[in-house]
């Protein structure tokens, strides 16, 4: 069983741990809202995702809700290491170009 996921700021980057799924969302949730709730939030946050164990249909709606939220403050978002079936699963529901519109390019 997957460890459930948490959230963790460090700078201008959210690293998100453990199985993002309908579970643990709600902690990720209350954990990303004291993040961009800060005064000093910078104009690019980046939500590193390189240490997620497993996701669910959840995940997609996570990260729709973060980018209007992005656009919202007219802050610059960027996923970066978007599990693969993450991605799958956007392409599933069809929304997978407004995901990757925000994801970085992997240094080559």
């Amino acid at each position: 069983m997957n460890a459930p996921a948490t959230a963790v700021a460090s700078g201008e980057t959210l690293r998100i741990t453990g199985a993002l799924d309908f579970e643990s969302l709600p902690v990720v949730i209350a954990e990303a809202a004291k993040y961009v709730a800060r005064p000093d939030l910078p104009e690019r946050v980046a939500i590193d995702f390189s240490q997620v164990t497993g996701v669910d249909s959840s995940a997609v709606a996570l990260l729709l809700e973060w980018r209007r939220e992005a656009e919202a403050r007219n802050v610059a978002l960027e996923f970066e290491n978007l599990p693969a079936n993450l991605l799958a699963l956007a392409d599933l529901y069809g929304v997978a170009e407004l995901i990757r519109s925000h994801v970085r390019d992997p240094a080559p």
